[in-house]
């Protein structure tokens, strides 16, 4: 059988990327240095390019904030084809660092976070969709984003 690539992998999920961000600041929402891909910190942009909104354990329950963060990932899986062409020219995931926009009270960063991860894990599958991770909780993220995602890739 021969092995999917990972465009082919996202297509078969059947998940629509959304537009690539512009940055709302002053930076760069992607950067190549040699073999290394750095992807600033990403919000939930549906396809009509507005951002998924709302505190985890106020405006949104546990499900839709690992929905949102599924979609942060296919924020940066846009922010990607739209810089590369292509997500075949990543050869895994490094590291991911997710924030959780949420009630002091709430736990589950981790939870949340995993709708990102496993997007990358249906992508780059499970040796090259996981890397080191970091889920946190703030007290606020931008324009009340439930969650924001940055991430390092390898390239092949």
């Amino acid at each position: 059988m021969e092995k999917k690539t990972p465009d082919q992998a996202l297509t078969e999920t059947g998940l629509n990327l959304p537009p690539a961000p512009k940055p709302m600041g002053v930076y760069k929402p992607f950067l190549l240095d040699g073999k290394y891909l750095y992807v600033s910190g990403h919000g939930p942009v549906k396809d009509n390019r507005d951002l998924i909104t709302g505190r985890i354990g106020k405006d949104l329950d546990m499900e839709e904030g690992k929905l949102a963060a599924r979609q942060v990932g296919l924020t940066i899986l846009a922010t990607i084809k739209t810089n590369l062409g292509t997500l075949d020219k990543v050869k895994r995931v490094i590291k991911v660092l997710g924030m959780v926009n949420c009630v002091p009270e709430f736990e589950k960063h981790p939870y949340i976070i995993n709708g990102c991860s496993e997007l990358f894990v249906q992508v780059w599958g499970e040796e090259n969709g996981v890397g080191v991770r970091s889920a946190v909780g703030m007290g606020s993220l931008p324009n009340n984003i439930p969650v924001e995602i940055e991430a390092i890739f390898e390239l092949h």
